[in-house]
This record gives structure tokens, sequence and C-alpha cells, in this order.
């Protein structure tokens, strides 16, 4: 069994985009400019943007942070992703996820220029992805792609089940999975919490990513011996014995799953680490007005 340590393919990822922004400061050119919005102050979404914003000066990216009540209206909202739009200093952006109850967030992230959504969740940017035309990856599928490059997971002809059906990681890590390209060429079964056979799906499955949110779902008894599983959940659970009174976990039974992997990521250390160095390759090709197929 080896961890796939998402601490390190972060740093690589995130070095060789710091050297990148020291050619262009070289040269004298543009350095890429990302904007975030958040909106409440809503504990984990707090962590998040602060952890995105202490990246982009790690690597020498420019950052902005527009912070908003709970309480803003919609429209306040949308004039100001407009604002940024029309900024042409500003490469990407994204708003952190979740909005208050009042605020539709389809609404949001269609209002953001499909050019600057280094999230890549613009429909425009989700339909060129399905059909395989260059665009903005959403950012953590892109990170576990990444993570299996690194790794050099042989994933060709391989049966990868998928344990969730959001827009934001399952849907589009399942079209990745398939797609013609290395990584890819999976063989892909999606499911969800109305699976009716999913034990047996996943003990047929050489590749496991598991994305439904809920707290050691992943158990021993639906893994086969040598199986690689990424693991998307970050769960908070009571902890009496921890300060904070909570401690982190995956969608995977870490514990009692690992001993039959080949790869497993781990909880926190893997996909939650690449899906910020996967947002700041975007922000990267953002601002070279350059976008990935991979």
């Amino acid at each position: 069994m080896q961890i796939l340590d998402g601490k390190l393919v972060s740093a690589a990822v995130k070095a060789q985009l710091a050297d990148k922004v020291t050619e262009l400061k070289a040269l004298d050119k543009k350095v890429p400019h990302l904007a975030a919005i958040l909106v409440g102050n809503n504990p984990a979404s707090e962590t998040y943007v602060a952890s995105k914003v202490k990246s982009c000066a790690e690597i020498g990216f420019h950052s902005t942070l527009l912070r908003f009540d709970e309480k803003i209206s919609e429209k306040h909202l949308l004039d100001n992703i407009t604002l940024l739009n029309e900024n042409a200093d500003i490469d990407g952006i994204l708003v952190q996820l979740p909005l208050p109850k009042h605020i539709n967030e389809e609404l949001v992230i269609n209002a953001i220029d499909p050019s600057k959504d280094v999230d890549g969740f613009h429909p425009m940017n989700v339909g060129k992805m399905v059909i395989g035309l260059p665009t903005y990856i959403p950012a953590t599928p892109y990170g576990i792609m990444l993570m299996l490059e690194h790794y050099n997971i042989p994933t060709k002809g391989k049966h990868a089940v998928v344990i969730g059906r959001s827009n934001i990681v399952g849907t589009p890590m399942s079209v990745l999975l398939s797609r013609n390209a290395n990584p890819g060429n999976c063989t892909v079964t999606l499911t969800h919490s109305q699976t009716a056979n999913l034990k047996e799906l996943c003990l047929q499955a050489d590749i496991i990513v598991a994305a439904i949110g809920r707290p050691n779902f992943v158990t021993a008894d639906m893994v086969k011996e040598g199986a690689v599983v990424i693991d998307v959940g970050i769960n908070r659970i009571e902890d009496a014995s921890k300060k904070s009174g909570f401690r982190l976990v995956g969608d995977v039974d870490f514990n009692a799953v690992a001993p039959k992997t080949s790869f497993i990521t781990p909880v926190p250390g893997g996909v939650g680490l690449m899906t910020i160095a996967a947002l700041l390759k975007n922000t990267y090709n953002a601002a070279s007005q350059k976008v990935n197929m991979n």
C-alpha cells in the first residue's frame, strides 16, 4: 500500500508555477491574478479561501479577496461579479460555495465570464469538457487527474467506480476517467445513493473515487485487494480528545481499507491539497489565455 501524498504532489505543481511566475516577472509580463469572493463567515469556507489566498502568495500570484456579509442581496453580488468580469487585471474568479439560501448559486456561477471561470463550473466550460474540447476543468477532478499522472497509476482498461454524482466532483470525474487520454481510458460506472448493488460494483473496481459526503462510507468489505482508492470526502466528526472537539475523516474508512489497497489518498493531506493546486494551474492558464485538456 502506498499513500498518494497530496502535500508532495501539490508542492511539485506549485514549484512549477512559481518558476513560471519568476519567468514572467523577468520578462516584465503580467502575473496571474485570482479574485475570490467569500459571502458570510462559514468556518470551512473561511479556511478554504484563506488557503487559496496563501497559496497564491507562495507562488507569486496576485490575489484579491472580496468579503461580503451573508445578508448581501443577490443583485449586489452579481454586480460585483460583473465588475470583476470587466476588470482586465483579473484573470480568474471564484465564488466560494455554499452561498446563503436566498442567493441562487446557479445564477451566480452563470454570471462569471467563462474565460475567467477557474473553478470550471460554468455550463459552457462543463459542456466543453464533456465533448473533449479545451476548457477549465473543475478543480477537484483536475487535481485527482494530476495526482494519478504524478504517480503513474495505470488507468487504461481499468474499471473505475465513482461514488457520487455531483456536478463538482462525481460527474466530471466520470467523464475525465473515460476520455481517450492518459490518465483515462477507464470503463466507468457512476454510482450514487440510490444505486442498488453498490457493494458488488465496488468489489469489481480497480479504481474507486469516493465523493458521496458520508463519513467512513466505503468499508473494507467493499474494496478488492490491490484497488486504487481516491477519497474526496472531508467530513467533521465529533472527537472529545481533540482541542477543537472534532476531527476530519473522509468518505473511506481509511484504517480498515488502506491495507487492502495498492494506492490510497489520506484525509486530510490528499485530494484537498490537489484541488488548490489545480485551481492555481487553471488561473495560470487563464492569465496565459490558454486552457487545458488534462
